[in-house]
């Protein structure tokens, strides 16, 4: 009886601990290939997503324009840049739809190499909004670079 009864009580702390920690991730990492010279991009354009109904490719390329690039964004890619920049955004509902992944990133414009890759993740309990995932994810990639 007295092991049935803890064995029990086990099991739901196990299990109260399981779904008190699911809701509460988040992650920011960035990747710069070696020999990537992201100080010597001034020109970049952001491809803008077929789906993208949330304006995330004007958000990439606002912020990037803050940071003293020469952004522009759109569907097709222009010739005459130092990078193009892709993304990938993930939407989920709770309550309210948020951004609950963004990935990023910044491609040769001859080759399409990823010279480097940014990605946010929060759930709904960490969220952020659109601009300060945009501003997360580009601040780790450019991150020391003057």
């Amino acid at each position: 009886m007295e092991l049935a009864r803890r064995s029990g009580l086990l099991a739901a702390f196990c299990l109260a601990l399981l779904f008190s920690t699911g809701c509460a991730v988040n992650r920011a990492t960035a990747t710069v290939e070696p020999g990537a010279a992201l100080a010597n991009i001034r020109r970049v354009h952001v491809v803008q997503l077929e789906e993208d109904g949330y304006n995330v490719n004007q958000l990439i390329a606002d912020k990037l324009n803050r940071m003293g690039l020469q952004a522009t964004t759109g569907k097709d890619k222009p010739r005459n840049v130092d990078a193009i920049v892709t993304y990938w955004d993930k939407w989920m509902w709770d309550m309210t739809m948020y951004l609950l992944e963004l990935t990023v990133v910044i491609r040769d414009p001859a080759t399409d190499f990823p010279l480097a890759t940014g990605n946010s993740l929060h759930t709904s309990l960490t969220r952020k909004s659109p601009p300060e995932m945009v501003d997360e994810v580009l601040g780790n990639i450019f991150k020391g670079v003057k």
